[in-house]
């Protein structure tokens, strides 16, 4: 009787096959829980500068577009910019370098325009594109 020396050609092919086949379902899992983790951080983003937001203005009755006044800084890769910002509401966006311009999310408070990216549904409520 001969030994068995290593693995047939069979039996490589079949694990091949099967952590191929692990992989494809993986994938797309992994990728959409990348995606979540971006729309996670740029809501974390607004949040914050909301947060900032109120801080400046029960010190100076007005909101600020200037970030050094409200000392924010965005998260990595994330940008963020604010639309308007007076004395009676303040508008902002969040983008991801991961995603498209068309992608992000945006708040508003107060009387400020709401911004068309997202479509937040009222005052104070971030919504996303993606």
């Amino acid at each position: 009787m001969r030994g068995s020396h290593g693995f047939s050609l069979i039996e490589l092919l079949l694990v091949t096959l099967i952590i191929g086949i692990l992989a494809t379902i993986a994938i797309p899992r992994l990728t959409a829980a990348r995606d979540r983790a971006f729309v996670a951080t740029m809501q974390a983003d607004l949040r914050n500068l909301a947060t900032q937001q109120e801080i400046h203005y029960a010190d100076s009755l007005t909101y600020s577009s200037n970030f050094n006044d409200l000392e924010f800084s965005s998260s990595d890769r994330v940008t963020v910019s604010i639309a308007e910002a007076t004395g009676t509401g303040w508008s902002a966006t969040a983008t991801h370098q991961a995603f498209g311009a068309a992608d992000g999310c945006s708040v508003y408070y107060g009387n400020a325009t709401a911004t068309t990216l997202g479509n937040p549904g009222g005052p104070g409520e971030i919504a996303c594109t993606r």
